[in-house]
């Protein structure tokens, strides 16, 4: 096999790879005999069939067979003897690669595309000034975080009559049906008439419901009767509605609890600790949009900085041969520049992790991994979940490819931006955070 190169430019290599039959008649064969010794055919010994039969049923398969595994050492063996850093994969040459004829060729010409990973300098250091924009937060912002704590600890309380929000436990009844412990919010029913039936009312209460008129939503209603959405047509909209319970949703109230349940028990003692470890609590919070924005800063910076050339042709190319067709050349056209700017980032990211030596450790991965844990808890309300709670879930998320891989880039990210930080010179800006905010969409 003849493998000849010819560089289309400092990125790309086309490779020709000649191949006859002195190449793969011996792989060929073996293949071939494979298949006789397998062989279970009518009027035969398994696997005594006579070659003449068994190189008519399968010689096509097997020349394809010998001269693919050809073809992929051939390549893999150019790639490492010049010790290539591919972007992608090989591509067929558009241009070059003419139609195989497996039934009549003995010798054959294949013509491929590879690009390579390109080198490039990146010196980081105090020359390097990047912003590092300091979030000041106005009263009506923390008046604002407070009054959303408050409803994050906020919890379901019983009360004495409806009002336009509340929450309302009853049960239904036409004729012989009875529906029990139906779950009714007044907040989803738009239709004032049927509205006004609830507001008022006390637990224990009974009223006539057209649930078509108060509950448009063909999900809602089926939630309500108890059925599946495809039972509801021609059933008797009238029901008979008792009223059980009142709920709303109240605000939590400043107090010890309230203390305990947001920094953990005995943390916080009284009001004056509180606002100190309050205001701590919304700095470090605001600060994540500090971090984001100068990530988003130093990345643009590196990019520029590092002028990182690639085979954009190629990589339109790989885009759509890698997604099978699953994205028309059009739609790769369109997003090309942002995967352009994400490919350079990731190249930037990954060569500063090498020369740094940044490792992603199992802790430091499992820590992230809490940190998530963290977050999703509290957004269900949950917070000062136990430890081993944390652990469970934690680790539960890093088996799973998908939450692992976007925790292991999270990871690395950290790593990076914790360099930067500690090596280039910050020129620190107070900045209102709604104006940091806007500049973060």
């Amino acid at each position: 096999m003849k493998v000849t190169p010819r560089n289309n430019d400092d990125l790309t290599i086309t490779l020709q790879m000649s191949i006859d039959k002195s190449d793969y008649a011996e792989k060929q064969k073996k293949i071939l005999q494979d298949y006789r010794r397998k062989s279970d055919l009518k009027g035969f010994r398994k696997g005594m069939a006579p070659m003449s039969i068994i190189e008519k049923m399968y010689g096509r398969s097997a020349l394809v067979d010998s001269v693919n595994g050809l073809i992929s050492e051939g390549l893999n063996n150019y790639i490492t003897e010049n010790e290539l850093n591919l972007i992608g994969e090989p591509l067929p040459n558009e241009k070059e690669q003419k139609p195989v004829d497996w039934d009549n060729d003995t010798a054959f010409d294949f013509v491929f595309d590879i690009a390579s990973s390109p080198v490039f300098d990146l010196e980081i250091g105090g020359e390097d000034k990047l912003p590092r924009y300091i979030p000041e937060i106005s009263e009506s912002e923390s008046s604002k975080y407070l009054s959303n704590l408050l409803k994050q600890y906020g919890k379901m309380e019983d009360v004495e009559t409806a009002q336009d929000d509340d929450f309302i436990i009853a049960d239904l009844q036409q004729g012989e049906k009875r529906i029990e412990k139906s779950y009714i919010s007044l907040k989803t029913i738009n239709n004032q008439k049927e509205k006004n039936k609830f507001l008022g009312k006390k637990a224990g209460d009974s009223l006539v419901v057209d649930v078509n008129e108060a509950f448009e939503n063909e999900v809602d209603r089926a939630a309500l009767l108890k059925l599946k959405k495809e039972e509801l047509n021609g059933i008797n909209p009238e029901f008979s509605v008792e009223i059980k319970e009142i709920k709303r949703f109240m605000d939590a109230q400043l107090n010890q609890e309230l203390y305990g349940r947001i920094f953990g028990p005995d943390a916080v003692k009284n009001e004056t600790e509180y606002e100190d470890a309050m205001k701590k609590k919304m700095e470090a919070e605001y600060m994540q949009e500090s971090d984001y924005r100068f990530m988003l800063d130093a990345r643009n910076y590196l990019i520029e900085k590092a002028d990182i050339r690639l085979p954009e042709d190629f990589l339109k190319r790989w885009l759509y041969s890698a997604n099978e067709g699953k994205y028309t050349m059009e739609e790769i056209e369109k997003e090309f520049h942002n995967f352009l700017k994400d490919f350079r980032w990731q190249m930037i990211k990954g060569k500063i992790m090498k020369e740094q030596k940044l490792e992603v450790t199992k802790e430091k991965l499992l820590d992230n991994a809490r940190k998530v844990a963290t977050y999703q808890f509290a957004m269900y309300g949950l917070n000062n979940v136990p430890a081993e709670q944390i652990d469970r879930y934690a680790q539960s998320l890093l088996e799973n490819e998908k939450e692992q891989r976007r925790i292991f880039e999270k990871s690395e990210e950290d790593q990076v931006m914790d360099f930067l930080l500690r090596n280039v010179t910050l020129a620190e800006k107070r900045i209102p955070l709604d104006e940091l905010q806007k500049t973060n969409n």
